[in-house]
C-alpha cells in the first residue's frame, strides 16, 4: 500500500510547523507540499512551499488545513473540487459553512474530517458532554483563550455548543431577550445555549460546559497546554482516515467512537 501524500496549509504556524515535522517523520505519510504565504518559494522538510492551496494540490491525497478563519472554507472547497480529502483544524467556521462543505464533499465523493480541537483528551471531554446532555436538561459553555485570539468563540467551544444542540435544545428558564439590563452579558446563543468567551493572557484554549440541576452542577472542562503536541496525533489519525470517508465527519470524538 502506497503512502498518503499530504499537503499542510499553514505550515509555518504554531500547529502547522509541528505537523510538518510529524508528517515528514511518519513511515506511512509523505509530505508532498506545504502552504504558507510568508515562506512561499522555499521548502519545509524537503517539500515545496506555495502561497495558496490551489497551487499546492497536485499529487496530494489529503489537505490538512491549519490556516485562518477567513480562508479555510475556500481552501477546503478548492481541495474538494480537486478530489482531495480534507482535514480541517482551523477554527471560525459556522454550522452553515460546514453544511456547504458537507454538500460539496458528498457531491464529489470526498471525505472531510473537521474538529474544533484534535486533542484526544478534548475529544473525550466532548464525548462525555454529549452523553451528559442526553440526561441533563440545561447547560452553558465557557470558552477561554489567549488575549490575542481573533475568533470568538473558539472552534472547540463552537463545535461543542452546536453538537450539544443536536442532542436536544437546552432548557432555558428565562429567555435571553427578556434579560433586564444588558442582555449581551448573557453571551452568544449557539446551538440554543449561551456561550461566554474570555480572552485573557495565560490561557491557550480551555473549554468548559456547565450542566445545572436544582441544587447540583456538573462541569466538564478541557485545558490545553502551551505546545501544539496534543493536536498532532489526532490530526494525523484524521488524515489517515479521511480518504476512506465521504462527506463531513465532525468531531474527533465521532471518528474515535466510529472506529
Amino acid at each position: 500500500m502506497s503512502n498518503l501524500s499530504i499537503c499542510v496549509a499553514g505550515a509555518t504556524g504554531w500547529t502547522g510547523s509541528a505537523l510538518v515535522d510529524a508528517v515528514a517523520a511518519a513511515d506511512d505519510l509523505d509530505l508532498r507540499s506545504a502552504v504558507s504565504r510568508s515562506a512561499a518559494g522555499g521548502e519545509v522538510a524537503g517539500a515545496p512551499v506555495y502561497a495558496s492551496v490551489a497551487e499546492a494540490l497536485d499529487g496530494v491525497d489529503v489537505l490538512i488545513d491549519y490556516t485562518s478563519h477567513d480562508v479555510v472554507k475556500a481552501n477546503a472547497l478548492a481541495a474538494i473540487e480537486r478530489g482531495v480529502a480534507v482535514v480541517i483544524g482551523t477554527s471560525g467556521l459556522s454550522a452553515s459553512d460546514y453544511a456547504d462543505i458537507d454538500a460539496a464533499a458528498r457531491e464529489r465523493g470526498v471525505g472531510v474530517i473537521a474538529a474544533g480541537n484534535f486533542s484526544v483528551t478534548a475529544a473525550m471531554a466532548q464525548a462525555a458532554a454529549l452523553l451528559a446532555a442526553r440526561h441533563l436538561p440545561s447547560w452553558e459553555v465557557i470558552d477561554y483563550a489567549k488575549a490575542t485570539k481573533a475568533d470568538a468563540p473558539s472552534g472547540t467551544a463552537r463545535e461543542l455548543a452546536e453538537r450539544l444542540g443536536e442532542v436536544r435544545p437546552p432548557e432555558v428558564a428565562l429567555p435571553v431577550e427578556d434579560t433586564a439590563g444588558a442582555p449581551e452579558a448573557r453571551g452568544a446563543t449557539i446551538g440554543g445555549a449561551q456561550v461566554h468567551s474570555l480572552r485573557l493572557s495565560s490561557f491557550t484554549v480551555s473549554t468548559e460546559v456547565v450542566f445545572g440541576l436544582p441544587d447540583e452542577r456538573l462541569s466538564i472542562r478541557h485545558d490545553a497546554g502551551s505546545s501544539a503536541a496534543p493536536y498532532v496525533a489526532g490530526t494525523l489519525l484524521a488524515a489517515r482516515a479521511a480518504p476512506a470517508r465521504t462527506g463531513l465527519t465532525r468531531g474527533l470524538d465521532t471518528l474515535l467512537l466510529d472506529g
